[in-house]
């Protein structure tokens, strides 16, 4: 009686089932996460729940799939080298949180299946045709929710600041479907007698003149919108709300571990767990064109305590009984 074995061979990114006699090795499917910088201690938890969710549809890393996140070493102009570098070592499945990867993926290696997540307006930004028939070689699951959120983000920021008649929204013009954001924003504001001021931000330089602007025209809180874009500058938005006095509302929990004083929105976490099912449905033989883009579905609502304090803030009663997590 014949027995046979098998053993994970490693050759450079790929992982192969190779068994003992000889028979043909078993494809193990190779996924990639792609970024622009290295993560930074304490970042794995950026990736950490794509994995969870490839852990839980079954998928074994070394085992049953490849996963590895890579990067430009922060020299964004080598992203198509990268992807033709992967496109030659037969990656399956690309992934990245960013539209530019993705666009730029689909130039260098468009036959490449793309899943994304956290994404804003992934039809203005190109990355796809539509929700509902993505069309081209990417989907995934969206930052975007209804525009709706900004005026239940403004309220919870009113509550904070209720003697104020002025508030302040910063958001960037150049993510095309922040305009339905702000203009609810702004509704939900003259529904209340207050007035929101808009300020645009494209780039961090935009940052600091921006809220000079809002402490010298006496606004009392601010909104920013929430985005990749404020996502990826959450420490320093959150440093500037707080050097002003600012009362703050962002649109994810991460940018309140910054610093902010409050978050409402998506949980980040939830978009990146779900995008683990497009891998599999992709790996399984499903096109990405025909897998239609998801939405949020789960939101939450975070306080800052300590933020709280060091801007002689207390949070109201009425407003705490929404609360989904309160960080000491």
């Amino acid at each position: 009686m014949t027995t046979r074995r098998h053993a994970i061979v490693a050759t450079g990114a790929f992982a192969l089932t190779v068994d003992a006699v000889g028979t043909q090795p078993a494809h193990v499917p190779f996924v990639v996460w792609l970024g622009i910088d290295p993560l930074l201690p304490g970042e794995s938890e950026v990736v950490e729940p794509l994995r969870e969710g490839l852990r839980q549809l079954g998928y074994v890393e070394g085992k049953s799939i490849v996963f590895e996140y890579r990067h430009t070493h922060s020299r964004p102009e080598r992203l198509p080298e990268l992807i033709e570098e992967l496109a030659r070592q037969k990656v399956d499945v690309l992934f990245s949180a960013a539209p530019h990867t993705v666009l730029v993926a689909k130039k260098y290696a468009p036959e490449i299946p793309f899943v994304f997540a956290a994404i804003d307006d992934p039809v203005g930004a190109g990355v796809i045709e539509s929700l509902s028939h993505p069309g081209g070689h990417a989907t995934g699951v969206s930052w975007d929710s209804t525009p709706a959120i900004a005026a239940k983000q403004f309220e919870f920021l009113r509550q904070v600041a209720p003697a104020s008649r002025r508030l302040a929204i910063l958001w960037n013009p150049t993510i095309k479907s922040s305009q339905a954001f702000v203009r609810e924003a702004q509704s939900a504001a003259e529904a209340s007698r207050t007035t929101l001021t808009a300020y645009e931000a494209q780039a961090e330089a935009d940052f600091e003149p921006a809220f000079a602007e809002m402490s010298k025209s006496g606004e009392s809180a601010v909104l920013i919108l929430g985005s990749w874009f404020s996502w990826l500058h959450r420490e320093r938005l959150a440093a500037l709300a707080v050097k002003q006095g600012l009362p703050s509302i962002f649109g994810n929990r991460d940018s309140v571990l910054a610093g902010g004083l409050m978050s409402y929105g998506p949980n980040l976490q939830d978009l990146f767990r779900r995008a683990a099912t497009y891998i599999d449905k992709i790996l399984k033989g499903a096109r990405p064109a025909d897998l239609p883009v998801e939405q949020p579905m789960k939101f939450e609502f975070v306080v800052n305590a300590k933020t709280a304090k060091a801007l002689g803030i207390t949070i109201p009663h009425s407003l705490l009984l929404h609360v989904d997590e309160l960080i000491q």
